[in-house]
């Protein structure tokens, strides 16, 4: 049986808000149990609202479960060797804008811990595998919101992580990066790395992904397997609107 990369079990978040005349409770997600298993590329559909981006950052150790556990590799995602191991593509990426892409890249680098060679080649490496190496020498401040994605994947996979985690991946970008991406993202999976992605695009979803799971209303509703959708009249856009109706 193929080990887990990530593991929830019967995981609930609920966020406290603060109110004049007391607090309003909202849970974003209940009694979430699922499983990625290593190499797999899993895709997260939901309508807004579901509880994607909550899962992401439960994921990645940006926020903590109410009940329930999460595993990272067997960790807890709170454990450095878990935090190393994965790298996060939020869905709006934030730089400084005076800043450019290598410098950037090259001090997320040394907060990952590489120095060195080894850095100015992670550097060079992820600039190239993304597209940004005819804009190395720009400031961000004139860069696009497809460049500002494609800077963000390459944060996100400076330090070659076992687990990618990408909330809207292909936002903003024009049909040949989505191309470009799609290639990239499949040759790192061939290369072992386990991808969880999220998208509005259930077409790029279908394209990439082994299995979906479909949020509703915070619970998980259903798990899709590939073989399913390419049986089902209509594909995986049909299971989808049936589910989430």
């Amino acid at each position: 049986m193929t080990a887990a990369t990530v593991l929830f079990r019967d995981v609930e978040k609920t966020y406290r808000r603060p109110r004049l005349l007391g607090a309003v409770y909202h849970t974003a997600v209940k009694g979430l149990s699922f499983e990625i298993p290593a190499g797999e590329v899993t895709g997260l559909l939901g309508l807004n609202g579901a509880g994607k981006t909550t899962i992401m950052k439960l994921i990645t150790g940006l926020l903590f479960p109410t009940a329930g556990s999460v595993e990272i590799f067997g960790l807890s995602p709170e454990d450095r060797l878990a935090k190393g191991s994965v790298g996060f593509l939020p869905e709006l990426p934030y730089f400084p804008p005076q800043e450019t892409p290598g410098a950037v890249l090259a001090y997320y680098g040394r907060l990952s811990g590489l120095g060195g060679a080894e850095l100015s080649a992670a550097v060079e490496g992820a600039l190239r595998r993304t597209g940004l190496e005819p804009h190395a020498g720009k400031r961000i401040s004139e860069f696009s919101k497809g460049m500002l994605q494609r800077l963000g994947l390459a944060q996100a996979l400076l330090h070659k992580p076992r687990l990618l985690v990408l909330d809207e991946p292909v936002s903003g970008l024009d049909p040949l990066a989505i191309h470009d991406i799609r290639g990239l993202l499949a040759a790192l999976n061939a290369a072992g790395c386990t991808i969880f992605l999220s998208s509005h695009s259930i077409s790029e979803v279908e394209k990439l992904c082994s299995r979906v799971l479909i949020m509703v209303r915070g619970s998980l509703a259903r798990a899709v397997a590939r073989a399913e959708w390419e049986a089902a009249p209509g594909g995986l856009e049909a299971i989808f609107v049936e589910t989430v109706k």
